[in-house]
């Protein structure tokens, strides 16, 4: 069969380019080897997510007497949580397979890879290959836990994040290597049901590497009031599985100290692999960089008719960067004229309680990049809207600059901040200044009051602190 457009991988990047282009008048196809939606919905992003708010629910009743409610004590059903967030995760697999036949896309199951002539040949389950044609392929494959060298993953002590969903027990003690956004909510998760997690991050900064300075150091203090033990700038030197639990261990890059860590199960959070092995790119002579494949600003590789979008391309993993890129590059291939991607502003999000959400340069950044810059705070202690609801931990931090008052970046840990980073994202691609900020009238009391009142606090005129 012949098909306008092929999308290789089904998941936030693929699916969103089947559809968009089939809106668009091409008669689409799909490929996908296991279930619609990729990674992020079927294990990422959707059911990571009902199981934080299992334990966010968990933990508003273990402290219900804070909120003058007497209940009888709780108890964590740790496999009705899994299955919650299995049960979540299929229905918004099945909502993906409505929206393929409601766009009239054809999915064809199997394991696709480029073949020379714009073809894609498709191998299923039972190992049969078909041969397809498309003008466009657009390979949008996703990517995978990675796994460090010294520390390989086996899925039964030394597990990836797919693993850490679908546990059939919970763990007493628990090692997660990496402080990035999954390392981070899978060790919030645990800690909420009582598992007792060490978090070992090779960088210097601690929590959240990649987030601003202020960031880290807020979310290390409260995650340390949780138990939560966070051994930062330290490398993790072994894991010996042989006896019934884990022995792991860890050396500080600092002071070269070792000492061993004794736990159930250990969580490697390093990172995210691009799925680019077996695809046919050597074939095609297509050009990648450290596995991953090389593009345009609108996605086309060095081979004509053939793009990459997602995980496999570089810049940040992220679902919702993944959708974007689809949606540009489907745009342009139809003849449309879209603005390239501004990398510089993509919302990056994590979903721990308290959450963590920023968008821009960090403090650190904007002053490497040579601007002047003025930066305000406000604790959402000072937030009326915070203390009612018991959620006083955390800030937001502005930083403009001072010559334009240009939005340079925001940074927020605390409550729902990753619903109101989306603000901030819109302001800056509007180029909002700082000014016009302090006067856009805020509702009173809620938490977003905290950006208005940051902006105010770098120009010195905050008024509720």
């Amino acid at each position: 069969m012949n098909f306008d457009i092929i999308v290789i991988g089904s998941g936030p990047g693929g699916y969103p380019a089947a559809i968009r282009a089939s809106q668009l008048g091409k008669k689409v196809a799909i490929v996908e080897r296991d279930e619609l939606g990729g990674i992020c919905l079927n294990w990422g992003c959707i059911p990571t997510k009902a199981l934080l708010k299992s334990a966010q629910v968990f933990e508003y009743i273990s402290h219900a007497a804070d909120y003058g409610i007497k209940v009888s004590s709780a108890k964590a059903d740790f496999g009705g949580m899994v299955e919650r967030s299995r049960g979540v995760a299929n229905g918004m697999s099945n909502g993906i397979k409505f929206l393929m036949k409601k766009n009239k896309i054809t999915v064809i199951e199997g394991f696709g890879k480029l073949a020379r002539g714009k073809k894609v040949e498709v191998t299923d389950s039972a190992g049969k290959m078909e041969t397809y044609t498309a003008d466009h392929i657009i390979l949008a494959t996703g990517g995978r836990a990675r796994s460090l060298p010294n520390v390989p993953i086996d899925n039964k002590k030394i597990i990836g994040y797919r693993k850490a969903m679908t546990m059939d027990k919970q763990p007493k003690k628990m090692v997660v290597i990496g402080a990035g956004a999954i390392g981070a909510e899978f060790a919030y998760f645990y800690n909420a049901l009582g598992t007792e997690v060490t978090i070992v991050e090779y960088m210097a900064q601690g929590l959240v590497p990649r987030e601003d300075a202020d960031i880290s150091k807020e979310l290390g203090k409260i995650f340390k009031k949780k138990g939560i033990k966070v051994l930062a700038n330290t490398a993790v030197q072994s894991v010996d599985t042989k006896g019934k639990g884990c022995k792991v261990v860890v050396k500080s890059n600092k002071t070269e100290k070792e000492e061993t860590i004794e736990c159930d199960i250990v969580l490697s959070a390093v990172g995210v692999s691009p799925n680019t092995e077996n695809i046919g790119l050597e074939a095609l002579g297509i050009k990648t960089d450290r596995g991953l494949v090389l593009v345009d600003e609108y996605y086309k590789t060095n081979v004509a008719g053939i793009y990459a979008i997602g995980d496999i391309v570089p810049g940040a993993a992220l679902a919702h960067v993944a959708t974007a890129e689809a949606i540009t590059c489907v745009e342009k291939i139809a003849g449309h004229h879209p603005e390239p991607i501004d990398y510089n502003n993509i919302p990056s999000c994590t979903y721990c309680i308290p959450e963590v959400a920023s968008v821009g340069y960090t403090e650190a950044a904007a002053k490497e990049a040579g601007y002047d810059i003025k930066v305000g705070k406000f604790p959402f202690s000072a937030s009326g809207k915070a203390s009612a609801a018991g959620a006083k931990e955390g800030f937001v931090k502005v930083i403009f600059d001072a010559k334009y008052g240009e939005w340079l970046g925001a940074h927020m840990v605390g409550a729902n901040v990753t619903e109101m980073i989306a603000e901030v994202v819109a302001a800056r691609k509007l180029e909002t200044t700082g000014h016009e900020i302090i006067k856009t009238i805020h509702p009173h009391p809620t938490m977003s009051e905290a950006v208005m009142e940051a902006a105010a606090a770098a120009y010195g005129e905050v008024i509720h602190l």
